[in-house]
């Protein structure tokens, strides 16, 4: 179902481009349907519950509605959390009291979703879609600055929406797995993909990685097994080739990152150079997977060529000469610095988790400053989509 959907125009259009490059003609049409929303994501989630019976981890449910639930369960239904089985079905079967605590927390998760989605996504969707929209309008340093923003964006949409998915969920009286642990204070790449979407890179490690063999392969066979996770793992994300080239890259990289280590190691001290590092290649990549065709992804990157150390300058001065930017500009300045700030604070844990132990004045003055920050900052209407309800 997922490949009919997803990937039929995909493949046939590629298919189609191959035979008449040969010097052949094809007849090959594509489907003009709609993609059913959130398809990744309850396929996946189906696939875990099928497999976990098959390997004999779980036993099938004999109740067809908590079945159905599993797999529809609105919070997460149209992006994520991937739930398993053995985590998410027995909670339909318990029996549900209501508990203060489970309000509160999942107000908590819901407030700071809000806040990453509408007051720092939102607004950075503005300037990120208009540069991308025409790129060849814009010299490297802003494109530079587009491309760093939306990655930025692309994680306060996410993380915002499963946040506001694991509040929902705990509203109810269900825990949804963590889906975000402060990626991008990351100080590796195999760092950076155990904080980034964790329950899709959980299912690709246990469902396709270690199936493959894992790392108890011979090292070919292991860079076998990486390239193709993630190769696979980007064509989930969308039937493109600049997806495939994403997920294809971040393989690529862990596995370049896996051989420098046996002969370099950065101590506590260095790493920085750690961090610094995969912040910078994994917003680089960003380009393949936001732009909108390979071509333009080559000419974004080869537009950076050409920056030299005054490109900050530049783009302060663009966003200076600009004036349909001067609001976004005011609010971006306002909020990131409280972005910044919780999210050091959240590293090792979770928002709710950092909120629990404070004092009250502490809590209330976070809530109120959190809510001040949505109604002042936040984008109040025409708000796009979450970006990954196209997946």
């Amino acid at each position: 179902m997922l490949a009919f959907f997803k990937y039929y125009n995909f493949f046939s259009d590629s298919f189609s481009n191959l035979i008449e490059q040969l010097g052949f003609h094809s007849n090959l049409h594509t489907l003009q349907i709609i993609l059913p929303v959130g398809i990744s994501f309850y396929t996946f989630q189906s696939l875990s519950y099928s497999i976990d019976i098959y390997r004999g981890k779980i036993k099938p449910t004999n109740s067809f509605i908590s079945f159905m639930t599993f797999v529809s369960f609105f919070p997460q239904l149209v992006a994520g959390p991937i739930e398993r089985a053995s985590d998410l079905l027995p909670q339909f079967l318990k029996a549900r009291t209501f508990k203060s605590e489970h309000l509160v927390s999942g107000l908590r998760f819901i407030l700071y979703g809000l806040f990453k989605k509408m007051v720092i996504a939102d607004r950075l969707s503005y300037f990120v879609n208009h540069i991308y929209a025409t790129p060849e309008k814009f010299d490297g340093s802003v494109l530079l600055i587009a491309t760093f923003m939306f990655g930025i964006q692309i994680y306060c949409d996410f993380s915002g929406y499963s946040d506001i998915a694991i509040g929902s969920a705990r509203l109810l009286g269900f825990d949804l797995m963590q889906n975000f642990k402060t990626p991008y204070l990351a100080k590796s790449f195999q760092e950076f993909w155990r904080r980034w979407h964790i329950s899709l890179s959980t299912w690709f490690r246990d469902y396709v990685y270690i199936p493959l063999g894992g790392n108890r392969v011979s090292q070919s066979r292991w860079i076998f097994n990486i390239l193709l996770t993630f190769t696979l793992s980007g064509l989930w994300h969308g039937a493109s080739l600049t997806f495939i080239i994403w997920g294809f890259l971040h393989g690529f990289l862990l596995v370049i990152e896996h051989l420098i280590s046996k002969f370099i190691s950065l101590t506590k001290k260095l790493s920085w150079i750690g961090f610094v590092t995969t912040f910078v290649i994994v917003n680089l990549i960003w380009v393949f997977f936001r732009a909108d065709s390979l071509d333009q992804s080559i000419y974004i990157l080869s537009s950076f060529r050409n920056l030299n150390m005054d490109f900050v300058s530049k783009g302060v001065t663009f966003f200076s000469e600009n004036n349909e930017f001067r609001e976004f500009s005011i609010s971006i300045l306002a909020s990131f610095p409280l972005f910044i700030i919780l999210e050091v604070l959240i590293r090792q844990t979770d928002f709710n988790s950092l909120i629990i132990k404070r004092t009250t004045i502490f809590r209330w003055s976070v809530y109120l400053i959190l809510a001040f920050y949505i109604l002042i900052f936040g984008v109040l209407n025409a708000a796009p989509q979450f970006i990954y309800f196209q997946f």
